[in-house]
């Protein structure tokens, strides 16, 4: 592989190096060894600056077999260690992560693009996950149960699964890669990951973080295996019957590619999907907390989370009010820098998600929408990358094709409604069911919301926005969201196999539902 040298002149110099990225980087790492790649070399460009941060090899199928083949060796053994003494490994993680929070923090923010304290936040969801996970490795709970029958005693428990592969998105290029694999590991499993191709320093930066700890414990090669690449690698990935769960997030087009080679060959998968988010503004909400709990949802992160707030549903009580309060909120966020942390939005990732906003914006004009902020590309000083943009609004209706769709940037369709049974019906009436927000201090509509008769998606929140999930509840959505669970709760459970045990303590042998068989 060529030497592709790092631009030594930009302000990460420092990051870059107390995060071990040389000046050649490794196409993929089997936990400690990395290895230069024999495909194509990935350049990553900032899109705060245009700027190229550095390359990193692309897999070839003959090291994508090698990262494999490490995986089930180290398999073998990790999951003969205790759960806790797992546990104490990812510890050491969480620690190590501490030490490097803010170096990887501002990598996260110039790679990616969102805001210094967004990046840092992604940072601090790791660190909660690995403190999450450590509590999880004593107690991986299983159930016990009474037998019908006799001297017979019932319970279940559950295994490792194996190989996890991982495939994660740009907009949050290291959280759920620790999501995953944090509770993999405590779980006995071994993890294979391929961070997004427009992100992929991240994935060497995490790989680097971790190599120490796993080095001092004496933890198998293999546990950690990343592969670098575009969709060929995640291809690889999917049709690999020794990946026994794949975890992807990503668009739902991707999703359905994944979800159909996996159980092609009868694997699993968790899912995490698009979303199509809307809040509720009630005539009874506190309008304070749900503007500013509108316009992050909508702004943060360019627009660019899967949870982001795609539809505001407001009660025709409150709508001019709400939407003049909107409107002048808007002429206060900064967009700029996102390592400056006097601006509220960056970039979006690239020129390609750039033309899909302006593609995004034409579309709702043309089919009768009506613009209340305008949109469009910033330039000037400050600007160069080509990749900033105006957040918007337009008022819309929900029915129109482009308000259905997911378009992953700073645009806000605004709506009104009549009745509670209404504005749920808009909320439900599209295709993803991730995250979802009523604004009330009415307890029956808030009641109402969450009932079986209410939002139809994964997230159902009361007076906050559809974004900023902690670790503690289990993230995921309906729909065509893809139905995964990650992070907190018993989400671990996915990434184990589950098993019933009966054991005859006795001296004969009923059968099952009173069955005779004398012989």
């Amino acid at each position: 592989m060529p030497e592709v040298l790092i631009d030594m002149t930009t302000e990460m110099d420092e990051v870059l190096k107390a995060l071990n990225i040389k000046e050649v980087n490794p196409a993929g790492s089997t936990g400690l060894e990395d290895f230069k790649g024999g495909g194509k070399l990935i350049d990553s460009y900032s899109p705060v600056d245009g700027k190229l941060i550095a390359s990193v090899g692309s897999c070839t199928k003959e090291d994508y077999e090698n990262v494999i083949a490490k995986a089930q060796e180290a398999f073998v053994e990790w999951r003969t260690w205790p759960a806790p003494k797992r546990g104490e490994v990812v510890r050491q993680m969480g620690d190590a992560l501490r030490e490097k929070k803010d170096a990887l923090g501002k990598l996260v923010s110039y790679e990616m693009g969102k805001s210094l304290q967004e990046g840092l936040g992604e940072v601090q969801e790791m660190i909660d996950i690995c403190d999450f996970a450590v509590g999880l490795s004593r107690q991986l709970y299983g159930l016990t149960m009474h037998s019908e029958r006799p001297l017979h005693r019932m319970y279940e428990q559950y295994h490792p699964i194996g190989v996890v592969g991982v495939i994660s998105a740009f907009n949050f290029p290291v959280a759920v890669w620790s999501w995953n694999t944090m509770l993999a590991w405590v779980c006995g499993d071994v993890c294979v990951w391929k961070p997004s191709e427009k992100a992929p320093l991240s994935g060497v930066a995490c790989q680097n973080i971790i190599k120490s700890v796993l080095k001092a414990n004496g933890v198998p090669e293999g546990i950690s295996g990343v592969v670098q690449g575009d969709y060929t690698v995640g291809e690889m990935m999917s049709s690999d019957k020794r990946v026994p769960l794949v975890s992807a997030t990503g668009s739902i087009r991707m999703g359905k590619l994944v979800a159909q080679t996996v159980a092609a060959r009868l694997g699993n998968t968790l899912l995490e999907l698009g979303g199509n988010n809307a809040i509720i503004i009630t005539e009874n909400a506190d309008l304070k907390i749900s503007i500013v709990g509108a316009l992050f949802g909508a702004v943060g992160t360019c627009g660019q989370r899967c949870t982001s707030t795609r539809r505001l549903i407001i009660h025709e009580s409150v709508y001019e009010e709400v939407k003049a309060s909107l409107t002048k909120a808007y002429t206060q966020v900064r967009v700029g820098n996102p390592l400056d942390e006097n601006n509220h939005v960056g970039p979006l990732i690239d020129k390609q998600a750039v033309e899909a906003y302006l593609v995004a914006l034409e579309k709702v004009k043309s089919e009768g929408g009506k613009v209340l902020v305008e949109g469009g590309v910033l330039e000037g000083e400050g600007y160069e990358s080509g990749c900033y943009v105006k957040p918007a609004i337009v008022e819309a209706e929900n029915h129109y094709a482009i308000v259905q769709a997911e378009t992953f940037a700073p645009i806000l369709y605004i709506m009104k409604y009549s009745t509670i049974d209404e504005a749920i019906a808009l909320q439900n009436g599209v295709d993803q069911g991730l995250s979802s927000a009523i604004m009330t201090t009415n307890l029956r509509q808030a009641e109402l919301f969450l009932s079986y008769a209410g939002s139809d998606c994964g997230i159902a929140n009361v007076n906050i926005g559809t974004s900023g999930a902690e670790i503690g509840g289990a993230f995921g959505g309906e729909k065509e969201t893809g139905g995964g669970r990650e992070s907190g709760s018993d989400a671990w459970k996915v990434y184990m196999r589950r098993q019933t045990n009966t054991i005859n303590y006795g001296a004969e042998l009923p059968l099952a539902q009173g069955i005779k068989f004398d012989l």
